[in-house]
């Protein structure tokens, strides 16, 4: 084979290595600003939470999964998420 041609596939090589390398950077980038994005949204709804019932402070995570899934069944509780998240 031409040297040339081989100096040519070589650098070819090298750039498509580059390339994956960047597309890895800007993956493990968007993976990051996903998970500090819902980080966040976790902290500050947690926050509404406890300020909205401030016993939800002293429960373990059953108790409050208990405690929420027994609010949730109150009567027009579905209607008042879905008006809520539809005015938001």
């Amino acid at each position: 084979m031409d040297k040339s041609l081989e100096a040519k596939r070589d650098e070819a090589k090298k750039k498509a290595a580059q390339y994956e390398n960047q597309v890895k950077i800007l993956l493990n980038k968007q993976r990051n600003a996903e998970r500090n994005a819902r980080t966040s949204r976790l902290c500050r709804h947690g926050a509404i939470l406890e300020g909205v019932f401030p016993a939800a402070i002293d429960m373990d995570g059953e108790s409050l999964k208990a405690f929420l899934i027994a609010l949730s069944r109150l009567p027009g509780a579905a209607e008042a998420a879905e008006k809520t998240a539809a005015t938001s």
